[in-house]
């Protein structure tokens, strides 16, 4: 569902379900975990992040102590938007949102180069996005 705004009883038409069964569905839905959340739709750049970098990180150390410092200090940095660790190469897919190149060579510089066991990283620059994932900046 895209509108996560909708209300109970739109939602209810559109399934083809009374309003009270309906709600109960959807409450269910979200107890169960089904449903994680709801989300607004942001235009990064009017929040100041509208320079989108993908970040492949390649760790030169991959003991225990080391991925789970690294993984420690990435959530902690605000310009993450979201981090995965991956099987193969490279360990880490990272998206960033940054206010444009400078402020991203900046945090590159300041914060990515010196993280826990990282051994290499390559950046891609977003050129267009052609269909945006909901709910991410």
């Amino acid at each position: 569902m895209q509108d996560g705004r909708l209300a109970n009883t739109e939602l209810a038409d559109l399934v083809g379900l009374s309003p009270s069964p309906c709600l109960r569905r959807v409450r269910n839905l979200e107890s169960r975990g089904v449903i994680t959340g709801y989300h607004a739709a942001v235009d990064p750049a009017a929040i100041g992040r509208g320079f989108q970098v993908l970040l492949h990180v390649e760790m030169a150390l991959q003991d225990h102590a080391t991925i789970e410092a690294f993984e420690t200090e990435i959530a902690r940095i605000e310009e993450v938007v979201e981090c995965r660790r991956m099987f193969g190469h490279p360990d880490y897919l990272i998206w960033i949102a940054a206010a444009d190149l400078g402020a991203y060579e900046q945090l590159y510089m300041a914060k990515l180069t010196s993280l826990p066991g990282v051994a290499r990283t390559n950046s891609q620059f977003t050129m267009k996005t052609v269909k945006p994932a909901p709910g991410r900046p």
